[in-house]
């Protein structure tokens, strides 16, 4: 099994999906007491989040970087950024190291294509709504996205940074994403992607009038389908 070095802890909840989610496939993909051989760099939030805020790209970057060295150093065969807005500084976190970075917009396009989607709306941090970052891969592959208006691109981004980042879920804005979810279904989209590791924590993805796909489910999956690649090879050829 390939050894999976995370850059976490933006957010620490979110993170913590992650492990929940390879650990529990791992388990079900290998049986017995199985388990992901994992690396985790967790970050302090605050001030990666001050930097974003504040436009200094290049300081989230150092952090990154610095976190997937430390990571490589430590045995990892490949890494991922457990955030869609961390993704913003991808190319400079991949050309630090020589293990690979799995892209979460990479694995969501998969997941959309294979379903044949290919008009969608995309919810995030204002970061990952209105940047390509995210919105490019996707667009890449054909996947056409929806407006949101401002004032939602500005409650949702308020949801995830003052309330799902620090652990919380507030039941009014429960009810907020599910009225704006209701809402982009009325666009005629054929899926609505939540675009930030934090936001499945207050939407439930089986309860809505369009499909939704979970960008940390899916990054995961992802994830684990490459960490246990050569291993169920060699089992096939045993």
């Amino acid at each position: 099994m390939r050894k999976l070095g995370i850059i976490g802890g933006t957010s620490w909840s979110s993170t913590a999906l992650y492990y929940d989610h390879i650990n529990r496939a791992v388990a079900r993909r290998l049986g017995g007491l199985h388990s992901a051989r994992l690396g985790i760099e967790s970050l302090d939030l605050a001030p990666v989040a001050e930097m974003e805020f504040a436009g200094d790209w290049d300081g989230v970057a150092g952090l990154m970087s610095q976190a997937a060295v430390n990571l490589a150093k430590g045995g990892a065969d490949g890494l991922l950024i457990a955030s869609n807005t961390g993704h913003k500084v991808f190319g400079a976190v991949a050309a630090s190291v020589k293990v690979p970075l799995l892209h979460i917009a990479d694995a969501t396009a998969d997941a959309l294509a294979a379903d044949g989607r290919t008009r969608v709306a995309l919810l995030g941090t204002r970061f990952t709504m209105t940047e390509p970052h995210v919105r490019s891969r996707l667009e890449e592959r054909g996947i056409a996205l929806a407006p949101i208006e401002p004032k939602w691109i500005e409650e949702v981004d308020r949801i995830i940074f003052e309330e799902l980042a620090a652990g919380r879920v507030i039941r009014d804005s429960q009810r907020k994403l599910k009225t704006l979810i209701a809402e982009i279904a009325r666009q005629r989209v054929q899926a609505v992607v939540l675009g930030c590791t934090e936001l499945v924590m207050a939407v439930d993805t089986r309860a809505n009038t369009v499909p939704v796909y979970d960008t940390t489910a899916i990054h995961a999956r992802a994830a684990v389908e490459w960490m246990l690649a050569e291993e169920e090879q060699a089992r096939a050829a045993a």
